[in-house]
């Protein structure tokens, strides 16, 4: 068995996870963290998640955490990672991040770690939403500059950071396939006098309302038709899911940076 931490293993995907992990075959949960000073220290992780009493409890030192586990799946916020990253590079643990809206200061010191251990790093780890990622890409390859394109986003009111990192490799698979720079021909929503759209721009809406797990549509418009490629999120157990298969494809690598794509296999499909 493949052992697994979780970080935020009293968040929502923590939970989703650790409820996960209880059904899988390959992994086990061996370790659950948490930010030091909070109430769930020392409590049962199963039973935070609402699966019964599993015996790992809660813990806040991940130096000690990493030396139980050989995956750490860390999706957590920003700072947090990027602390995390250092103890598990320092312990040789081997990591899966969800974490999105990092900068590129902080990516960069994703990719130098992954040099030394193994990394599976995306900003959505469904099945679905990969296979969307590829249908973009083919169909930005298919209708070329021709079609003016749109993305639109939704997700909970809790979330922190807009447009979601799902929406934004979106916009990088398009924009890639299109010869652009996402950099560059980016629109982050618009108001008052905007003047007539440049078809070399990439625009991007973000909702944030109620409980949306997450909704992600790529609109590709052209004159007097419309394509648009939509994946809708019912539950957090398809990021979870995902995120282990994720953990026992980085298991298996001595290290590197991977993404779903590299988990999955869909790299290998050409458009």
């Amino acid at each position: 068995m493949i052992n697994v931490g979780v970080v935020g293993a009293a968040g929502r995907m923590g939970k989703t996870l650790v409820t996960a992990l209880q059904e899988s075959k390959e992994l086990q949960l061996s370790a659950a963290i948490e930010q030091a000073g909070l109430p769930v220290i020392g409590t049962d992780a199963g039973e935070i998640a609402g699966v019964g009493a599993n015996g790992i409890l809660v813990a806040e030192d991940l130096e000690v955490a990493c030396g139980q586990v050989d995956v750490l799946i860390d999706f957590t916020i920003a700072p947090v990672t990027v602390a995390n990253v250092a103890v598990c590079l320092s312990q040789g643990c081997k990591m899966v991040i969800g974490t999105t809206g990092l900068d590129e200061t902080e990516r960069k010191g994703i990719k130098a770690a992954a040099e030394t251990i193994a990394i599976v790093h995306a900003s959505n780890f469904s099945v679905g939403v990969n296979a969307t990622f590829k249908l973009a890409e083919i169909a930005a390859a298919i209708l070329g500059d021709d079609f003016d394109v749109e993305i639109t986003e939704a997700h909970h009111r809790h979330k922190v950071d807009a447009p979601s990192g799902t929406a934004v490799t979106l916009g990088e698979v398009v924009a890639a396939t299109l010869g652009r720079d996402l950099g560059k021909v980016a629109v982050y929503g618009r108001e008052g006098f905007t003047g007539e759209r440049d078809r070399q721009t990439i625009g991007f809406n973000s909702i944030r309302a109620g409980d949306i797990v997450g909704d992600h549509t790529v609109m590709f418009a052209g004159d007097g038709e419309r394509i648009e490629i939509t994946h809708r999120a019912q539950s957090r157990m398809n990021f979870a899911m995902g995120a282990l298969r994720a953990a026992v494809f980085a298991a298996k690598q001595d290290a590197g940076l991977f993404d779903m794509q590299d988990v999955l296999g869909l790299k290998s499909i050409n458009v």
